[in-house]
């Protein structure tokens, strides 16, 4: 069941099902237009595409029309603060200085609304922040407006979304992607401009925006009002007036690399060897299905083959066994011209290793060939190479570093730290000229010199485990480095695996493991047992170690209503719930060392019998 898939009627072929469509809505939405400070009824049976609704009543001083030529002021105190509103803004710098711009034009009866929960609000922000809290929020929440982006920590969005939804927060100032993943209705929706980011709005993108109006069970009615220039007016008519489109055009590359990914599937699980059983198999999916949609330039069969020689030269698969005549079926003869057609395929211990770690394909003989060179001289006197091998590649490749601040940061490292850089092929002196401004002559990989970049943050941020701090030094979004440390945590897991695959890695193991660790929680080492009980995060890890409770053995045997008294802000099921999951994980890890002293103390199945004379 959906309500924004494009390509039902592929899915139904593939399925070989019916399908069932309703225009219904529970809540009606009407959509508007805003030009100037005329707001126009969307109408598809009128000749223009739209209707005169009404112009808007708001007396505007010059001060506020310097400031707010778009009337948003005007729009969203229609609604709020009995009402919610959702402004969608093109960039999320732009979400931060339309909430405080709004906020300088409000009433302070907006500061009476719901005063305590915000004050709450407010507390609960420091208290997942380690007393931090965004300037920009601590003057907007107080009268009911946030701002809604990927620039956020998750905890402050959870908070955020959690105090709109229950009407604590009236307005929300938000990038596209919130439409897409939050479920998070109002009763109007604001589009500040035609545009996400720089790239003109897509009809599935406006569809997904707008759709927020209207919730159901609350409100009788939802509003969207689009906010357009004079010369943008055209192509949003044609925007709104065209069917929902599919979007194969931005498919086919991840079609090619599924389709890599999966074969490398098939033939490690010996699904299918040859080229004829896996076109077969292909054609059977729902690739087979979109292929006379994705695949306009190039059929199914001349992506498999090239996918196959791909797979092959870059040492994932290796082709063996000759197929014979004999072994070729009618319909396989068609193709007997294929070279490829006469061999099976099995997969390399490289390609073993990238299937095991789940490693992207594009970057798996660059891991291979980074940690190779890691082993002629690791650096372990610090985490820092051990980090650069654990930062993820497809990040680095969008990273855009402050050459102030990369230098600043390098001349802080200890020379060990620095012999890092050097092992890797980023000197002092190229960093230093970037920072300058000076042209460089010599030619460095542009991927290496930013993942050490991101490794920087990544090493920092596992010596000041704040990231707010960090966010500060490095002059990131909090929101960005708490996403790289993350995928960071992830890929650090997907190395191991690779590693354990590879003989010639066993050294990488051990490391890796408390590697791992340490990205997952980024915490004080002390803290890390206590991270492991189910619903303990870093604030709640803190509190209970420096209220005695430090280990795992110590939870197991608290007393919750012990934990209630002594624990700020702890209610009863939180501490009945953490005694039990220390419990359990204690009895887990105590049943593991019992199969193991079994083990040891069991008699060998093989041990040689001594016959009575």
């Amino acid at each position: 069941m959906s309500a924004t898939l494009n390509n039902v009627e592929d899915l139904q072929e593939f399925l070989q099902a019916e399908y069932y469509t309703s225009q219904f809505r529970p809540v009606e939405l009407k959509e508007y237009l805003k030009i100037n400070d005329t707001i126009y009824k969307v109408d598809s049976k009128a000749e223009a595409g739209m209707t005169f609704s009404r112009l808007l009543n708001y007396k505007y001083s010059d001060a506020l029309k310097k400031m707010d030529p778009d009337h948003l002021v005007a729009l969203v105190t229609e609604v709020i603060p009995n009402y919610s509103c959702l402004v969608f803004c093109p960039t999320k710098k732009n979400c931060e200085n339309v909430a405080e711009m709004i906020c300088k034009f409000l009433s302070k009866e907006y500061l009476k609304h719901r005063e305590k929960e915000k004050q709450e609000m407010i507390k609960n922000l420091k208290n997942i922040s380690n007393g931090n809290l965004c300037p920009v929020l601590k003057c907007t929440i107080p009268l009911g407006v946030a701002y809604h982006h990927s620039g956020l920590t998750s905890d402050e969005r959870k908070l955020l979304e959690e105090a709109y939804s229950t009407g604590v927060l009236c307005l929300l100032t938000c990038t596209s992607t919130l439409a897409a993943g939050v479920n998070l209705p109002a009763r109007r929706v604001i589009l500040r401009a035609p545009y996400v980011a720089k790239e003109f709005l897509k009809r599935n993108q406006y569809k997904q925006m707008i759709g927020r109006a209207g919730r159901a069970g609350i409100d009788s009615v939802g509003e969207s009002i689009l906010i357009l220039q004079e010369k943008d007016k055209q192509q949003v008519l044609e925007l709104i007036s065209r069917p929902l489109e599919n979007c194969y055009s931005h498919l086919v590359q991840e079609f090619t690399k599924g389709i890599q990914t999966l074969f490398l599937s098939l033939i490690g699980l010996k699904i299918a060897t040859n080229l004829g059983d896996i076109y077969h198999f292909m054609s059977g999916t729902f690739f087979g299905v979109q292929q006379k949609f994705l695949l306009k330039e190039k059929s199914l069969w001349e992506i498999t083959v090239e996918s196959l020689r791909y797979l092959t030269e870059k040492g994932l698969l290796q082709k063996n066994t000759i197929f014979t005549e004999k072994g070729l079926t009618q319909k396989d003869a068609i193709y007997k011209s294929e070279e490829w057609f006469q061999f099976s395929f099995h997969i390399t211990k490289l390609g073993q290793a990238s299937f095991k770690g789940t490693i992207d394909l594009a970057y798996c003989d660059i891991l291979y060939r980074d940690l190779k060179k890691g082993l002629e001289g690791l650096v372990l006197e610090s985490l820092l190479h051990l980090v650069y091998l654990t930062t993820p590649y497809d990040m680095a490749s969008q990273c855009d570093p402050d050459w102030m601040i990369y230098f600043r940061q390098f001349n802080q490292l200890s020379p060990a730290e620095q012999n890092v850089a050097t092992l890797i092929g980023v000197s002092e002196n190229y960093i230093g000229k970037k920072a300058s401004g000076q042209a460089i002559k010599k030619k460095v990989d542009k991927d290496i010199v930013n993942r050490l970049y991101l490794s920087f943050v990544l090493y920092t941020l596992l010596k000041e485990t704040n990231i707010w701090s960090v966010s500060e030094k490095f002059n990131m979004p909090r929101g960005y480095i708490q996403s790289l440390l993350t995928a960071a945590a992830t890929f650090s897991s997907c190395v191991l695996h690779f590693c354990e695959e590879l003989e010639e890695f066993w050294v990488y193991r051990a490391l890796l493991v408390e590697l791992t660790k340490k990205l997952t929680y980024c915490v004080r080492a002390e803290l890390v047992p206590l991270m492991e009980v189910t619903g303990v995060l870093e604030g709640r890890a803190k509190q209970l170690y420096n209220a005695g409770y430090k280990s795992l053995t110590h939870l197991a045997n608290a007393d919750p209503e012990v934990l209630i008294r002594t624990i700020d802000h702890l209610s009863r099921h939180q501490a009945k719930q953490i005694v039990s999951s220390a419990k359990m994980l204690l009895h887990e890890k105590a049943e593991a060392l019992q199969e193991e002293v079994e083990e040891l103390l069991r008699l060998p199945s093989d041990f040689p019998s001594i016959e009575k004379a």
